[in-house]
């Protein structure tokens, strides 16, 4: 990241780092006011910062400071104020998260059956968090960083993956079809 770069300058004291670490304890269910006592600003504040981020982000043509985002939010566990934090209901299923950080075809089931799930008419990231403990926001932060691994990899392994999700998917399609009686739109002709 440029450090000459004027997108990347603090708005009210508030960090890129801030923002984006700030972003992924929010997802996962951190009160908006644990944040901003850790930051040390009071909540209008946080909020004029948020709004100038995502302005930064809108007139940023080359993507710069929303890639650079998602690099941070992956690492929100990291930050110095914010990665201690935690919801108050606690931070999900340890084991599961864990298995989905470093367990590729795990994380790839997990993707398989949240879009299975979804397009049985439930809410996927709900069901993961029912059935794994694993909330959205972890969920999409383990996502960035398999992202970035991503990139890395040869097309053939790629395809290995997503070919692993998608028979995953028509694993949980069937298995959720079977639990409501059919699929929404057994009964449509067209």
């Amino acid at each position: 990241m440029s450090q000459n770069n004027p997108l990347f300058e603090p708005i009210h004291g508030i960090s890129l780092y801030d923002y984006s670490s700030a972003n992924a304890k929010l997802a996962n269910g951190v009160p908006v006011e644990a944040i901003c006592s850790a930051l040390g600003v009071e909540i209008p504040v946080w909020e004029d910062a948020s709004q100038g981020w995502v302005q930064r982000m809108q007139e940023d043509a080359d993507f710069i400071v929303i890639s650079e985002m998602g690099t941070f939010f992956a690492q929100a566990d990291q930050h110095p104020k914010l990665g201690h934090l935690q919801p108050a209901a606690g931070g999900g299923n340890a084991q599961n998260l864990q298995l989905l950080a470093t367990d590729r075809y795990f994380y790839e089931e997990l993707n398989g059956a949240r879009s299975a799930a979804y397009e049985a008419g439930l809410d996927g990231a709900q069901w993961i968090q029912d059935n794994y403990g694993i909330s959205l926001g972890d969920f999409q932060q383990v996502a960035m960083q398999w992202m970035e691994q991503q990139k890395n990899e040869a097309p053939e392994e790629m395809l290995q993956y997503v070919n692993h999700m998608e028979a995953k998917r028509q694993e949980y399609a069937r298995k959720f079809a079977d639990e409501n009686g059919g699929n929404i739109a057994d009964d449509v002709d067209f």
